[in-house]
Order: C-alpha cells, then sequence, then structure tokens
C-alpha cells in the first residue's frame, strides 16, 4: 500500500446521520446531484396517458380515451390520432427492424401499425376459446419475429409472424399489396365484428373489458386494418400465473435505451412477466413457444413493472419495493426499498440509472450500487409509463413520462459515468501517457483499471451490490478472454461464486487440470496512508497502486490473460479452472459447501495454485510452502446483576472483569502458551529449514529467528476485551468479553487445540471459584498447511520461475492463514502451490504477466 502519515485537522465536519426510521440502505442523495431538467410538456384534454413509446421521429402515448396520440418529436405537435381500439391503450413498443408500432387494449386486441405513414395493418386476436380480458402488457422479440402478450385472464399468448405469407413480411405491406382472399390458419373473416367467445369463469365478478356478445373490432368511423389475424390455441400457455400478467421484457432488449448492448450476443431469447401473483416468472423463447425457466418469489405485492438489464431483473412492485433477481444463479440480490407503500407503476434504465416512477408523481433515479441519486416530483397524478429515448439532432436523451393528469412530459438526462477505469501512467518526472492495447500485456492492464474500480468490499453492506457487479464484470472477463463462465450462488444474501474454465488444447489426451483459487473481495480502503484513490489503478515508477491490485485481483487478472494468450498460440495443454469467492476477508461463509454442491460441475483437480501474498524481497521471487492455522475464540464472563456504579457497589459484588483479567493471564507467561500439551505435537525444526531462515536472512538482513517465530511456531493473541454498559470510569461491568486466538503448526491438530484450549479456559475459571457464569464460543477455525515442495507440481512450479527469473526462488511460508486452501486440498485430494505475486512492498510488479503465463508452459 502506497503509504503517507496524514493528520486530522480539528475542525473535522462529519455528515449528519441518515433517518433511522427509514429502513432503506440506500445512501443520502448527494447535495451537488440534480434533478433532470423538464425540457416539455405534451397536454391531451381529457386523457390520462397510460403508455408511452418514441422512434426518431414521433413520440406515441396510449389514452384511457381509446386512442393513440401521435407527436412530432420537432414541432411537438399531435401530427394524427391512431383511431380503432374500442379500450384503453394500455401498452405500446416500436418495433423500428419492421416499421411497425404494437399496441395492446383493453378491448382484448393487439394491434399494429405501421410507422411510416401511420396506418392500421392488422388486429390480432387471443385464442377465442375464453375471454382474455385486458392485455396489460405486450413484447416484440426481432429475433423470433414474435409478439408477447400478458393477459387479465393470467395467460400468456404469442404470436410468431414468420408463420404469415412471405408477401406480408415488408415493412408496410400497404406499400407491396398482397392478396387477402386466400384464408389461412391465422385470418379471421374480414369483417369488423369479433364472434362472441365463451365466457371464462375468472371474470365472474364482471371485472373484464371484454364482452361475451359479439363486439366491434374496430370504431365506426375508423380505417380498417389489412388483416384480423388470430392467435392459435398452440400459442397460449394458460395459467401462465396465478393473477394478472401486469408485465413483461425480453432479452436481449432491443430497447433503444439498452445502449451498452452486452446482451447482443445471446443465443437464445429470454423473456420475464410479472404478475399479481407476486411472482416474475423467466420464460426461454423458443420457435415453438415460451418455456418456463425459474419462478422467482417477489412477496412485495403485485409485480407492476419490468425491466431486465445486465443479467439483471429489476421488477417494481406494489408496495414501492424493486426487486433485483440474478438471472445467472436465479437469486434475489437486493431490495431496494424505493418508497413504501407507493406503487411502482413504471420502470426505465439507460446503461447502469434506473427510473422508478410511483403512484404519488414522484420519478427517483438510482445508480448500479442502489443509491438514491435523483428525485423530484414530475407529475401531479400517478405516473403510470415511461419510456428512454434519444434525440437524434443534439445526441441527448430523455425520459419521457405520461400521467393521469393528462400530461406527457421529457426530461433531459445524462448517461450514468461510466466506472473509474482508465489507467494513468506516471514516470518519476510526473509525466502521464496514456496504456494502449496492442497486446495482452496491456489487455491485462485495462482489465485490472475497471477490475479495481469497483469497490466489492465484502465486509460493508453498502457495498454488498458492488461485490455482485465485480462477480458479473469478472465472469464477463473470463468469457471474453476464452473460458467457459458462469455464477455459483452460496447462502442467501451472500456474494457468489465465479467458476471459469479454460479448456487446454483438444489435442492433447487426459489433460492435467488445474483449479486457480482467488477472490474478487477486498478490504476497505480508508483514506489514510494512500497518495492516490485506492480505487483507481495507478502506476507510478513500475508498481501498480490500487485497492486489490495484489490481493486478490491483480494475480486472478494476469494468470486469466496468461491462459487466454496461451489459448489463441494453442499452447495451453492443461484446463484451468477458476474458482473465485466473494467472501474471502470475511471469512469466506457458503464457500465449502457451495464447493460440495458444485463438484460436479467444477470437475475433476490434479492440482490447486493460490496467489494471496507477497514475496519477502523486492527483487527475487518466492513461493510459498506453509501457512499456520488459526482458532479465534471468544469468552464472555457474566454476573447476574446489572451493571453496578464503582462507588456504591465497589468492593462488595464480585467483578467479572477482576475474573477475565486472571483467566487471561492463565493463558501465557511471556510468548509461551500455558495450555496443558500445547507444544506436544509441534514438528521440530530441520536442519535443512534452519538454513533456509539463515538464507533468508542474509537477503532480507533480518533475523533467521524472525521468520522461524512468525512462521513455524505456534502463538496465542488477545485482540481486545469489551464491557457492558457505556464503558466511563465508574461502571463495574456486569458483562466482559474478550476475544483470543491461537495460531497453530505442522502437526497440532485442529480438534485437539480446541478442546484443550476449551477445557483449559473452563478449567481456570472453576479455580477462581467466581459465583459469576462463563462461555466459550469457537469460531472462524481453520487448519495449517503445508505444501509438498518434493513433490512434482511443486518442482515443476519452481522450475518455471527459474527459466523466467534466472534465479531459483526463495522458499517462504507465512504466519497467517487462507480458510479455503487446506479444505481444497482435502475436498479435491490433491496437493496445493501458493505463488505469491505481490512484492514487500505489497504492490504488484507490471512484467509478473509473463512470469505468470510461463508457470502453464
Amino acid at each position: 500500500m502506497d503509504c503517507q502519515s496524514t493528520q486530522a485537522t480539528s475542525n473535522q465536519v462529519f455528515p449528519s446521520p441518515p433517518d433511522r426510521t427509514h429502513p432503506s440502505l440506500s445512501r443520502d442523495i448527494p447535495q451537488e446531484a440534480s434533478s433532470p431538467t423538464l425540457m416539455h410538456t405534451l397536454h391531451t384534454e381529457t386523457s390520462s396517458v397510460l403508455s408511452v413509446t418514441a422512434d426518431e421521429k414521433h413520440i406515441y402515448s396510449g389514452s384511457q380515451g381509446y386512442d393513440i396520440f401521435v407527436w412530432d418529436r420537432f414541432s411537438f405537435a399531435v401530427k394524427t390520432t391512431l383511431r380503432g381500439h374500442t379500450g384503453s391503450v394500455l401498452a405500446l413498443e416500436v418495433a423500428k427492424e419492421k416499421g411497425w408500432l404494437f399496441s395492446s387494449s383493453g378491448d382484448s386486441t393487439v394491434r399494429v401499425w405501421c410507422t411510416s405513414n401511420l396506418s392500421p395493418i392488422y388486429i390480432i386476436t387471443p385464442y377465442l376459446e375464453s375471454d382474455s380480458g385486458d392485455l396489460f402488457c405486450l413484447s416484440y422479440s426481432p429475433t423470433l419475429d414474435t409478439v408477447y402478450f400478458g393477459c387479465q385472464n393470467t395467460s400468456l399468448q404469442w404470436f410468431d409472424f414468420t408463420d404469415l405469407p412471405s408477401s406480408e413480411k415488408s415493412v408496410c405491406p400497404y406499400i407491396n399489396g398482397f392478396n387477402s382472399s386466400s384464408p389461412d390458419p391465422f385470418t379471421i373473416r374480414e369483417s369488423d365484428v369479433r364472434p362472441g367467445s365463451k365466457r371464462n369463469k375468472f371474470f365472474g365478478d364482471g371485472y373484464a373489458s371484454g364482452q361475451a356478445t359479439p363486439t366491434p373490432l374496430c370504431k365506426e368511423d375508423a380505417p380498417k386494418p389489412l388483416r384480423v389475424l388470430q392467435v392459435m390455441s398452440t400459442n397460449v400457455i394458460d395459467s401462465a400465473h396465478y393473477g394478472y400478467v401486469y408485465s413483461m421484457a425480453l432479452l436481449p432488449s432491443s430497447l433503444e435505451s439498452n445502449v451498452g448492448r452486452e446482451d447482443k450476443d445471446m443465443v437464445y431469447v429470454l423473456l420475464v412477466t410479472g404478475s399479481g401473483d407476486e411472482t416474475v416468472k423467466l420464460w426461454k423463447c423458443t420457435p415453438s413457444g415460451p418455456v418456463l425457466v425459474h419462478t422467482f418469489d417477489a412477496s412485495a405485492g403485485a409485480v407492476l413493472s419490468l425491466v431486465v438489464r445486465h443479467e439483471s431483473v429489476y421488477a417494481g412492485c406494489q408496495d414501492g419495493h424493486v426487486k433485483v433477481f440474478d438471472l445467472e444463479t436465479k437469486t434475489l440480490v437486493r431490495t431496494i426499498i424505493a418508497q413504501e407503500g407507493v406503487d411502482i407503476l413504471s420502470l426505465s434504465m439507460i446503461d447502469t440509472d434506473l427510473y422508478t416512477c410511483f403512484a404519488n408523481g414522484e420519478i427517483r433515479r438510482w445508480s448500479a450500487s442502489f443509491d438514491c441519486t435523483a428525485s423530484w416530483q414530475a407529475h401531479d397524478g400517478i405516473v403510470l409509463s415511461s419510456f428512454i429515448t434519444r434525440c437524434e439532432k443534439s445526441g441527448s436523451w430523455r425520459l419521457v413520462t405520461g400521467a393521469n393528469d393528462n400530461c406527457i412530459k421529457l426530461w433531459h438526462i445524462d448517461r450514468p459515468k461510466s466506472r473509474r477505469g482508465s489507467l494513468s501512467m506516471k514516470g518519476r518526472d510526473g509525466s502521464e501517457s496514456p496504456a494502449d492495447n496492442r497486446s495482452m500485456h496491456d489487455t491485462m492492464l485495462h482489465a485490472l483499471s475497471k477490475f479495481i474500480s469497483i469497490p466489492s468490499i465484502s465486509s460493508e453492506d453498502k457495498h454488498r451490490e458492488d461485490c455482485r457487479q465485480a462477480a458479473i464484470w469478472l465472469k464477463k472477463c473470463f468469457t471474453q478472454l476464452g473460458a467457459e463462465a458462469v455464477l455459483l450462488p452460496t447462502a442467501e444474501g451472500r456474494n457468489p461464486l465465479v467458476l471459469g474454465t479454460f479448456t487446454g488444447s483438444q489435442s492433447k489426451q487426459n489433460r492435467p487440470r488445474v483449479l486457480f483459487y482467488g477472490h474478487y473481495d477486498v478490504m476497505a480502503a480508508p483514506p489514510k496512508g494512500w497518495n492516490s484513490d485506492p480505487f483507481t489503478l495507478t502506476a507510478r515508477d513500475g508498481y501498480l497502486y490500487g485497492r486489490g491490485a495484489t490481493d486478490d485481483k491483480g494475480p486472478i487478472l494476469a494468470v486469466a490473460c496468461a491462459a487466454s494468450e496461451l489459448l489463441v498460440r494453442r499452447e495451453l495443454e492443461c484446463d484451468l479452472v477458476f474458482l473465485i469467492e466473494g467472501e474471502e476477508e470475511t471469512g469466506s461463509f457458503g464457500f465449502s459447501e457451495a464447493v460440495r454442491q458444485n463438484k460436479k460441475l467444477i470437475g475433476d483437480v490434479d492440482a490447486i495454485l493460490v496467489s494471496n501474498s507477497t514475496w519477502i524481497d523486492e527483487d527475487r521471487p518466492c513461493v510459498t510452502y506453509g501457512m499456520r492455522g488459526v482458532v479465534h475464540c471468544c469468552v464472555e464472563i457474566s454476573s447476574d446483576r446489572d451493571d453496578r456504579h464503582s462507588g456504591v457497589d465497589g468492593g462488595a459484588v464480585p467483578q467479572p472483569m477482576f475474573d477475565m483479567v486472571k483467566l487471561l493471564a492463565s493463558l501465557s507467561e511471556g510468548q509461551q502458551v500455558l495450555i496443558p500439551c500445547f507444544y506436544d505435537a509441534v514438528r521440530p525444526q530441520t536442519k535443512k529449514e534452519s538454513e533456509l531462515y539463515e538464507l533468508l536472512s542474509t537477503v532480507t538482513g533480518k533475523s533467521a529467528s524472525s521468520f522461524s517465530s512468525k512462521w513455524r511456531e505456534p502463538s496465542l493473541t488477545i485482540h481486545n476485551v469489551m464491557v457492558s454498559g457505556p464503558g466511563n470510569a465508574t461502571v463495574i461491568p456486569a458483562t466482559v468479553k474478550a476475544k483470543v486466538s491461537l495460531r497453530i503448526v505442522p502437526d497440532q491438530d485442529l480438534d485437539t487445540i480446541i478442546h484443550s484450549l476449551r477445557e483449559h479456559l473452563l478449567t481456570s475459571f472453576d479455580a477462581i471459584k467466581s459465583p459469576n457464569s462463563i462461555d466459550v464460543q469457537m469460531y472462524n477455525v481453520t487448519d495449517w498447511w503445508l505444501g509438498d515442495i518434493e513433490g512434482r507440481w511443486f518442482k515443476a512450479l519452481e522450475g518455471a520461475i527459474k527459466d523466467e527469473w534466472g534465479v531459483e526462488p526463495l522458499r517462504i511460508r507465512e504466519g497467517g492463514s487462507i480458510p479455503s486452501v487446506p479444505y481444497l486440498e482435502k475436498e479435491f485430494k490433491c496437493p496445493a502451490l501458493h505463488l505469491p505475486l505481490g512484492q514487500s512492498s505489497v504492490c504488484f510488479r507490471v512484467l509478473i504477466l509473463v512470469f505468470v503465463r510461463d508457470t502453464f508452459d
């Protein structure tokens, strides 16, 4: 870490605490944040605006009064009115590729309009066996040339335009003309009357807008479409939900606001639907129809609005919550408490900015970290619809909103600033030069700058979404580098694992499989000690500075880029499996269980590679072959009384603090641990090991005993003592807690040490003969690890380092612990290797890529 001493000033100002009664975890809106500027207001005379959409020339608004208003985008005047529906226009969508406008209505029809001459083309009626009621939502897939719509009778229906005659597939059939006299299975007779349909019991309360008697398909004075099409019985999923189907969205998204188009390379189409049954359903769309993949439980009222972006589903619910689901792991990753008890009737998104539209007329903007960055009163009524569109002339973006105040409003919005990811290269003279992208080395630096910019701090809840975004980013990075990558869920509310597999040359039979373990989460980075922003990668004097550059984002990307380069050269002769967790800095919660559940997917493993520490010298590479284990213990001594005043009860009551002092004193004398038989199983130091410590002493100038004491000898540490009550000088605390840890080494048995520590504490407390009570809890226990330095994998690693650097690597051990290393070694029954990539100044060497690459040759 780049260290610099700093001193707090006496006039330091702390921000006021947020409203503690509000349940939202979102940080306060920055004072400098501004709401979008209102650019124009369009008024309709007497009708609520239920739906909006736009193309290059027009803004379309669907009204409660059955009509679709077409507004000119340059003059903002009503250009024409599309008339034909006999019910409220509930949803609109433009299919730019075809030059079509889709509309769905309370008259139980979907209509298709030509956007060039603003004329009706088709009327699509649902399957006639039962009345479908209001058609609340629709989505069109250009990939499948199919329109999907959700119905009040809980069905999901669709019409596939590829089944139409080829003469009707032009942008506007009016232009080419076609012969409609030839009937086909999709065509109802060309009249303006829809036959009566069998009444569905679902509408027993009479709320459906459809009717059992014959009803007109068009208003008498409205232009007639070229054809009336019928959804076939095979294109219906009855009871797709157990409630009205209110909302839907498609992935890949063809919406104009999907500017990043990260989903453009998807090989299949996904449909997401939301319902009054409080669920979100994920469907895989095939030529024969949607197939249910997964059901998400929103449990927050009806799902009234949906948007899908960046492999995440955002569901706006009736109670003012936005549920965020991960499509990869099929898990709920966040609940945004947008406004409690206020319906969210529309959602729009551009890049990572989410706009929520509320029934009280407000609109709020949310960042990628789910912080509310803007909030404003947009309308004097219920905001019913929204759409994001780009101005062709200015290139700026507009949020278009419609409400029951009979207004359409256009707001100027900016695309969110991309994550900090530019790498500034500074020389000794302070000059800067940008990095280019001419080699895999530059690709690694560019990727690392982006990875570092994500503050994936697992110990802080406010960065929980940053951790998930880091996992999503890493998965995509692996994929771009040539691996097959997926996210694996861990425990509820915890960060996912990233599993990426680089497959070696197919020509080599029985390829070895190496598992690389790492973690994408990092520790917090307090400003003190940093000369640069810890989440902006900075290159200075041959070093890279940034949180995670060494631990552990840099090593992950170095190895991945090395594997990718070998893939391109067809020289990767092993399968390299990346298993990257997001909870290492907080105890690897859920890691072992997730590995066991997905062991078949991970596959067989021949060796494990870890890179999670530093060298002990600036210039000579090292390999780590051992780490101590750890046993954490919490001791609590309590009296049966409340906290007391020392002036009133001092000397009259047995104090837990006295007991704790005596108990802790019984654990050690100086550096010597007094637990019985504690040292009995410690492996004696060999002559070869002593020679190694002497070599390290020569290289570093430190004493040989310093390495021995912190690497291969067990130790005890008392971390803190905490008391109940206010902690001032007049209180006798009723409860005293102490946290203690033991570092263990070969050949101490973990279970034996745990038992001995517990027994020693309880026996020593009994000897005090105190009336107070004691509780001893063990947590975060990890066994020691010692690598097989004579094994073929270790020899191969040392040989690769020597070939690259021209020197024998230093063999070192670590005094700390990595819980996952001994666990993975036992779970997969194979040796682990630890290759540190950080230097003793805790920086990541720019030129390390070549070294890591050659390790796998």
